[in-house]
């Protein structure tokens, strides 16, 4: 659900907050059918909680933190190595983004700068939070708050009546970390679109791509809620933290994308 959501709302989480902030005008619109997917999800949580499921697997825990890295590089190994073979099949050798120079501001970044930024932000967050990084709570948060605006009584939701959703129902949105982060995210973005001189959001959207936006986002809410997560919480969070949850995830997210590809073109999305 999720994966399919992602091709055509036009990203994922982080991506949604990020081109949202640098001014495309398409991704509002699947930021605001995210976060009504979200509350969606959080209405019919319970009915979730009663699908048969299994305990939790982290792999840290069963085959101690060495043994849980070492599995996690070899299924990553197995990922790498299947994806070289079916580019080199579908290509004949394997592509590589042509090399360009490195700008702060305007990017591209390098592979491994990305990479060692998203390994600080984790480990801040680990720090300020006391939990992984995740983002799709928040999305769910602001639906909540702007569904009791309208007078809607979702406390009484069986997801919101847990101590921790309950809590930062009660608070403002400014004492919910996530919220403050997705909401950096979004600044950030501005401000570096900005400086790059590329804000310039669009005032024509097809129709075609409004309605994948609204199902997109709609599926990208909701998927999240159900399974926990996004690329971030459940992805990159999940298989870091050696849980077998974010292998399971990805493996479903790698469907919902290839029937997202196929569904794209009816939609006139490139």
């Amino acid at each position: 659900m999720f994966g399919l959501g992602m091709q055509l709302g036009g990203g994922c989480a982080s991506g949604t907050l990020f081109t949202v902030g640098g001014g495309n005008t398409r991704m509002l619109i699947t930021l605001a059918a995210f976060i009504s997917g979200s509350l969606i999800g959080t209405w019919q949580w319970e009915l979730w909680q009663d699908v048969p499921g299994v305990p939790p697997i982290a792999l840290s825990q069963n085959f101690g933190m060495l043994g849980g890295i070492g599995i996690s590089l070899l299924l990553f190994s197995v990922v790498w190595f299947a994806s070289i073979g079916y580019e080199k099949k579908r290509h004949g050798a394997a592509v590589t983004e042509p090399r360009s120079g490195f700008s702060m501001m305007r990017g591209p970044w390098p592979l491994i700068a990305g990479a060692l930024a998203l390994v600080l932000v984790q480990a801040a967050t680990m720090m300020l939070a006391g939990r992984p990084w995740g983002v799709t709570s928040a999305f769910a948060l602001w639906g909540a708050k702007l569904a009791m605006g309208v007078g809607m009584d979702v406390s009484s939701w069986a997801y919101w009546s847990r101590s921790g959703p309950a809590a930062s129902l009660d608070q403002s949105v400014f004492n919910d970390i996530t919220s403050v982060m997705n909401i950096g995210i979004m600044l950030g973005a501005l401000i570096a679109a900005g400086l790059a001189r590329k804000f310039a959001p669009s005032k024509k959207v097809p129709k075609g791509h409004i309605l994948a936006a609204i199902i997109g986002g709609l599926l990208l809410g909701y998927g999240a809620r159900i399974a926990f997560g996004c690329n971030i919480g459940a992805y990159f969070s999940g298989i870091g933290s050696t849980s077998m949850h974010g292998w399971l995830w990805f493996a479903a997210a790698f469907a919902g994308s290839l029937l997202g590809t196929k569904l794209r073109p009816k939609f006139d999305l490139n």
